[in-house]
């Protein structure tokens, strides 16, 4: 059970990175459990305010609903405390309360509701949902706006008022007049993620928004450079960001819009070529193919020595 209340959870997350571990597999796609350990443990050695685990990037959609907690335990054991670990949950109502619950007595220190399973619903239905996972734990609760579940202002600041512990919004979509009509309602009673792929393109506007903290899946593979642009974007030293965009992440972005699914294809390709590899992704995904790899290595090769400018000007 974690010790911290959802506002202290929601005061820790929103002061910093945020990350999406990738789930490791073995080539039978079952649970790598010890190079999972080892990856937390190194990212943990960074400047990071919180960890999800069983996440988007690390695959919650092709983990089984058992699969979820087992993950968060070790997510947590490994972790020790030093930084929040979040869990993802979804699917439909009962899933999601059931994956919640499991989650919470694993030690999870908050949770990610994910969009519902390919379905569409009313303001009412939603909120329903929302209400149910949040009144299923005591930990606190991040709703993700995007796809199939975007909630209104309205229906936040009722679930806001009945939901104690749901305290925080990420924002998957880019809307931004309903981003800030949300943030002119809802003030600081949440705490304001952004969660568009790829966030790093969007953090600065954002930021401007309200929004002070946003998911890296790049923080995966290249920390160094992860926390460094968060860093830029907090001082709005818009130089440093856009030399960031330029030379890394929008070229990062042209390989994984080239098929689709890449977008956690390409953070475990990125594992590998740091030499943490952490297997394949699961069906129905497919991984890079060996000549994407060699230009993600290439990008990433360039990492150190722009480091090393930036660092002597």
């Amino acid at each position: 059970m974690s010790k911290m209340t959802p506002q202290e959870m929601a005061a820790r997350i929103g002061g910093g990175l945020l990350s999406f571990p990738v789930t490791p597999f073995n080539a039978d796609y079952s649970f790598d459990e010890a190079t999972y350990r080892a990856n937390m443990d190194w990212l943990c050695g960074y400047d990071v305010a919180g960890l999800f685990a069983a996440g988007g990037t690390g695959e919650f959609f092709s983990l089984t609903p058992s699969e979820v907690p087992h993950v968060v335990k070790i997510a947590v054991d490994e972790t020790k405390g030093r930084v929040p670990v979040l869990a993802g949950t979804g699917y439909g109502t009962a899933i999601a309360r059931e994956i919640a619950v499991g989650a919470e007595k694993a030690g999870a220190d908050g949770l990610l509701l994910l969009p519902p399973y390919l379905t569409h619903a009313e303001q009412d239905g939603l909120a329903a949902h929302v209400e149910a996972v949040c009144a299923s734990v005591k930990i606190g609760v991040i709703v993700y706006n995007r796809d199939n579940a975007i909630l209104q202002p309205d229906t936040l600041a009722r679930l806001c008022e009945r939901c104690p512990n749901l305290v925080g919004y990420k924002d998957g979509i880019g809307d931004i007049e309903l981003m800030t009509r949300v943030y002119t309602r809802l003030g600081d009673r949440l705490t304001y993620i952004g969660g568009l792929p790829t966030a790093e393109t969007f953090a600065l506007p954002y930021l401007d928004m309200g929004v002070t903290t946003y998911s890296s899946a790049v923080f995966n593979f290249v920390p160094e450079f992860g926390t460094g642009f968060y860093a830029a974007v907090r001082r709005r030293d818009h130089q440093t960001i856009h030399a960031g965009l330029k030379d890394f992440i929008l070229p990062l972005i042209a390989i994984r819009n080239r098929r689709k699914g890449y977008a956690v294809s390409i953070i475990k390709a990125g594992m590998k070529v740091i030499g943490r590899y952490s297997g394949p992704v699961r069906p129905p995904l497919t991984d890079l193919n060996e000549q994407e790899i060699g230009e993600l290595a290439a990008l990433v090769a360039k990492l150190p020595q722009a480091a090393a400018q930036q660092a002597a000007e």
